[in-house]
């Protein structure tokens, strides 16, 4: 059985879903994305590659074997996208919840059925039909969680508009012992560089008390006070539009004091070398065209 184990976003990581770049179905048709991102790089020929996702994920594998990380990853579906694993469910303490995702992507949670059955029943968190939302909108801290979220008319309006307020209400209801922090995030159907598609495109915690934050893909500026106040704003990396853009937040903790980031990345991973932090870089440019990076593409399940 797999004991979960999720109270933050940087204790030492020992287990992982991590996604799976086989048969992912090549360059989508330009109706089929989802994204203003993906959009761009289909309509100018820039979609990646079968073997550039394969290489850049195969770097990643690497540094979870450095690192004694187990892995597990969903089973392949031809032609199915599995790539982002992140979305398909979240751990927070020992509980794993599985969120109502877009149709189009049910099959990547039959995917990780194997998993799934390594989990205790009681563990297991099936949300009702009327919550939206995605992993990458969840983030555990300590005694807090993060969630990015769209109020109803938001919801309603974007494409790129993935939790509502509903399911921050669920989640509120079945955690105990933390506190449940809603973020309303900017959202753009048509611009990638005003789009925060999910919370973890603008913000993430890293270290024993840093930060990463692009403070503009928050809707209003309280919830960035209240990040400055929790943080201290001396350990906030602040990073521009275009590093928003690039996903320079979308790093991935393996500790305290490791992280795997983007080999492009070069003012960032200074940045966090100069707080102490071993960076381990992996080429991941590639997949960051389907506006997911470190973050979106793994599901950790346990950390100690």
């Amino acid at each position: 059985m797999i004991n979960l184990n999720i109270h933050n976003e940087t204790s030492r990581l020992k287990k992982v879903i991590f996604g799976l770049p086989n048969d992912f179905g090549g360059t989508p048709n330009l109706e089929d994305c989802y994204d203003p991102k993906s959009k761009y790089f289909v309509s100018n020929g820039l979609f990646p590659s079968q073997e550039s996702i394969i290489k850049e994920m195969n770097s990643v594998l690497k540094i979870f074997e450095k690192y004694d990380v187990q892995v597990f990853q969903p089973t392949n579906i031809k032609g199915l996208n599995q790539i982002f694993s992140r979305d398909i469910g979240f751990v927070i303490g020992n509980l794993f919840f599985l969120p109502n995702i877009l149709e189009d992507r049910s099959k990547e949670q039959e995917a990780i059925k194997y998993v799934l059955d390594q989990i205790s029943e009681d563990h297991l968190v099936y949300m009702p039909k009327n919550t939206n939302v995605e992993g990458g909108d969840v983030m555990v801290h300590n005694d807090f969680v993060f969630i990015g979220y769209s109020n109803e008319e938001d919801f309603k309006k974007y494409t790129v508009a993935r939790t509502n307020k509903l399911a921050v209400d669920f989640i509120r209801s079945k955690v105990v012992g933390k506190k449940i922090i809603g973020f309303e995030l900017n959202k753009s159907d048509s611009d990638p560089f005003s789009n925060a598609l999910h919370l973890d495109c603008c913000f993430q915690p890293f270290g024993s008390k840093f930060a990463i934050m692009y403070e503009q893909g928050f809707k209003y500026q309280k919830d960035v006070d209240f990040l400055n106040h929790l943080f201290g704003e001396e350990n906030i990396i602040r990073i521009s539009q275009q590093e928003m853009y690039e996903m320079n937040s979308n790093i991935f903790s393996i500790s305290d004091n490791v992280v795997i980031s983007e080999e492009r990345f070069s003012s960032l991973n200074n940045k966090l070398k100069d707080r102490g932090i071993t960076v381990e870089l992996v080429p991941y440019f590639e997949i960051s065209k389907m506006e997911g990076l470190l973050r979106c593409s793994t599901l950790p399940l346990q950390r100690i």
